[in-house]
């Protein structure tokens, strides 16, 4: 909240926020541009990191992610039918988009089942729902006019400026439920990474773990999509980095949550302010998740381990 045009110092920042001192330049600056993008990024980089880890390790490939396996392809195909068919906007589409996202893993869930979820099911499913939805996608893109095509794409790229107060605040309220929930599911999760055999020896209830950790994953992108769009690649890269700075072993969803937040605060800045013109943050993270994925189906190719 110091970066800008208008330079802040970080007391200034800090005696604004916390109502410490009385400048109305200062206050207009910090309070009503800078700090409502702040908080929209740290909270969908939250809940984009701890859903990405979850998928994860629930489905036990460094691939899954709610960006490819059809959640986000659901969010945007809901979001841009509302905008092009009802020219709808503002909260109503950020419902559309939930609404969509939670469709779209039910929907995989379903077909999934076989007595019981397998990872590699569920990802290849997922993966072809999203192909499905995406084409729907181009289609309603066609049906639209100019204006409406632009703001669908708009949304479609992904930005932290685009939450309203009250997607802000929704999703806040939800962190706080449903981190802790998470938290408290994690030991549940690293026996689920075991496999069900083994969770089953150790006296796990597999299936209701598993949908209980599903559910939150699913709440919490869902609920991020909806206020910033889907922004790409940070629920996938989060998990990753928190392991290699922490280690698998004392990482887990809060640091991969963290990292999230870290890092789609850093891409914001850089949208924002090393670009040659204001980008989506979606922009930023697309151009750096891209390679990452392409290096991750190399590596994981050779390892054996991409399924």
């Amino acid at each position: 909240m110091m970066v800008g045009s208008f330079r802040l110092s970080a007391g200034e920042v800090i005696g604004s926020v916390l109502h410490l001192r009385d400048d109305p330049s200062v206050d207009f600056v910090v309070r009503d541009l800078r700090l409502p993008t702040a908080l929209s990024a740290l909270t969908v980089g939250l809940a984009l990191g701890a859903s990405g880890t979850i998928f994860q390790q629930l489905l036990r490939n460094p691939l899954a992610s709610p960006d490819f396996v059809g959640i986000t392809s659901g969010a945007g195909l809901a979001a841009v039918t509302g905008i092009v068919l009802f020219q709808v906007s503002g909260m109503v589409v950020s419902g559309l988009a939930l609404g969509g996202a939670i469709t779209a893993a039910l929907l995989m869930y379903v077909l999934a089942w076989r007595d019981g979820v397998s990872g590699y099911r569920f990802i290849l499913i997922g993966i072809g729902i999203a192909v499905f939805f995406d084409g729907l996608l181009g289609y309603m893109l066609t049906r639209a006019q100019l204006f409406e095509a632009r703001q669908a794409m708009h949304w479609l790229t992904g930005s932290v400026g685009q939450a309203s107060t009250g997607e802000r605040q929704l999703l806040m309220y939800a962190l706080l439920l449903l981190l802790p929930t998470a938290v408290l599911l994690q030991r549940q999760l690293r026996t689920l990474e075991l496999g069900d055999d083994t969770a089953r020896a150790l006296g796990s209830r597999t299936e209701l773990s598993r949908a209980g950790l599903l559910a939150v994953a699913v709440t919490l992108v869902a609920l991020a999509v909806s206020a910033a769009g889907p922004i790409l690649f940070v629920a996938l890269v989060a998990g990753p980095i928190a392991n290699r700075l922490l280690g698998p072993a004392t990482g887990g969803i809060v640091a991969a949550a963290l990292a999230g937040a870290a890092l789609l605060l850093t891409a914001d800045l850089v949208a924002v302010h090393l670009m040659p013109t204001a980008l989506p943050t979606g922009v930023v993270t697309g151009a750096v998740g891209a390679p990452y994925l392409l290096w991750l189906l190399a590596t994981t190719n050779r390892q054996g381990a991409g399924g």
